[in-house]
């Protein structure tokens, strides 16, 4: 008999071990999945990968990103989480823009109004710093206007981007994903609390 309790002892450390290593794992994945996709939409990424942030200019290809005080280093794109001074970049891909005539334009949507204008000119470092304050227009969706004349005609390409409507860009901000694991340590704690008492009341 004593034996039998012993052995039922060992088995209920061994079940109480494997679902801590159960909550252990859990956590892991879901840190994982916290990480890697601010890290995959903090990365430009390789030549191979689709950038939503390049925008086509005719045969031409411009990279577009967004540097903000409250952000630090991390280039932004479609989204601008915060509403104030921002560096919009624009880098050209390759060596034919830094020969023809480009304008520059950033306008605030449905409205059309102008935020941003770079007049025609022949950038030949092929790099546009465009230093907006978006805080005399407010919140909403924006949208970046490059234009080029060839062949004696217009070429004009666009990419669209918010500023303050979303906290970050890709997800959730980083206090709510935190307490969402928080809650998910909560609760996988008082079920295996609850299921090792269990395990441990006398049996009739």
């Amino acid at each position: 008999m004593k034996e039998n309790f012993e052995l039922t002892a060992v088995d209920q450390r061994y079940s109480l071990f494997t679902q801590i290593r159960k909550i252990q794992i859990l956590l892991s994945v879901l840190f994982l999945c916290v990480i890697l996709p601010s890290t995959a939409f903090a990365h430009r990424g390789s030549t191979n990968e689709i950038d939503t942030c390049r925008i086509s200019v005719g045969d031409e290809v411009i990279h577009f990103t967004a540097y903000t005080a409250m952000t630090g280093g991390t280039g932004l794109c479609h989204v601008i989480p915060y509403v104030g001074p921002a560096d919009l970049v624009f880098d050209y891909e390759g060596q034919k823009l830094r020969k023809t005539t480009v304008e520059f334009e950033i306008t605030k949507e449905p409205e059309g109004t102008r935020v941003f204008y770079q007049a025609p000119e022949k950038i030949k470092k092929g790099t546009v710093d465009a230093k907006v304050d978006f805080t005399p227009y407010g919140e909403g969706n924006y949208l970046a206007h490059i234009t080029i004349e060839h062949e004696g005609r217009k070429l004009d390409s666009h990419l669209p981007f918010s500023v303050g409507l979303e906290s970050a860009e890709g997800g959730m901000s980083f206090m709510v994903i935190f307490l969402l694991l928080v809650l998910v340590v909560v609760v996988l704690a008082m079920i295996v609390m609850s299921r090792s008492k269990k395990n441990k009341e006398p049996l009739d």
